[in-house]
Formats: C-alpha cells, sequence, structure tokens
C-alpha cells in the first residue's frame, strides 16, 4: 500500500509541476507580421514586387507560355533561395524536378502564376515557406525567404 501511495504521490506531483508551464512548441509568425520586412526586401533589390491575396510577393519576370501550371504537375526547375539578409541558402543551375504538390505553399502558389519557359522571383512569409520550424541548419525558424525561379519544363 505505502508502494502505491509513494508512486501516486509522485505521479501528482510530476503532472502539478508540468501544469501551467510555457508551450515550449513553435509559433508561427502571421503573414501580416512580416508584410513591411518582405517589401523592404523587395524594395532593397529592385524588385517590383505585386502582393498575391495569400501573402507573398511576386514579380514576374517573364510569363513563359504554354499550358497552365497546376500543383498536379511536376516543374522542371532552377532556382537561387536566399535569405532575407542576402545568404544563399540553395542554388540549382541544373534543372531539378518537383512534384508541386510537395513543395512549400509559396512555390505550390506562386509557380502557376507563369508557364514553361517563365521566370519570377518570390518573396515568401515564413508561415509560406518552411514556418517556424526552419529547414535546418540553412533556414531558421519563421524566416522569410527569396527565391528566383525558372521553369524550364512542364510534365
Amino acid at each position: 500500500m505505502k508502494k502505491i501511495l509513494g508512486s501516486l504521490l509522485i505521479l501528482s506531483l510530476l503532472l502539478l509541476n508540468s501544469c501551467g508551464k510555457a508551450d515550449t512548441g513553435c509559433q508561427p509568425i502571421p503573414v501580416a507580421n512580416e508584410k513591411v520586412q518582405l517589401q523592404a526586401y523587395a524594395t532593397a533589390n529592385g524588385i517590383t514586387a505585386s502582393e498575391n491575396p495569400n501573402g507573398f510577393l511576386y514579380e514576374i519576370i517573364a510569363p513563359g507560355s504554354g499550358p497552365a501550371i497546376t500543383v498536379n504537375n511536376t516543374v522542371s526547375v532552377v532556382y537561387t533561395g536566399k535569405l532575407m539578409d542576402g545568404t544563399v541558402f540553395t542554388s540549382v543551375a541544373v534543372s531539378q524536378d518537383w512534384q508541386l504538390s510537395s513543395v512549400i505553399d509559396g512555390w505550390k502558389l506562386g509557380i502557376p502564376l507563369i508557364r514553361k519557359g517563365g521566370r519570377i522571383k518570390l518573396i515568401i512569409p515564413s508561415a509560406l515557406a518552411y514556418s517556424c520550424g526552419g529547414n535546418l541548419p540553412a533556414i531558421p525558424g519563421n524566416a522569410p525567404i527569396f527565391f528566383d525561379i525558372t521553369v524550364n519544363d512542364v510534365k
């Protein structure tokens, strides 16, 4: 009986100790909270950006041609990705295939704005990129990012 009471006491103390502690899980930043930072990046980098209703900024450099791209397509792209401080975290010079349904939301929403042969610059808020979890070690949590993407093929 003493063992049971002792175990219950320890369990109770553990439960009480865990109550009321702050949530240590990550908290995504709302898109609206990064709007000024995205606009500043566009201005500093000479990007004449339009704002998508979802909150990302984009500039279509070349619209491309052919059928519209959808999230069901695989796109063959070359791209460069940067943090807002200009740090390049990825650069792909030889076309790489991506199933559009499996990429970040910023790509899912931005790439369909162009077609095969098109080029677009995307300034993506963190909530439409890697959110609060980031993509470590290259992309910290809650980091808005920039991509310059050229679509070479659509399948």
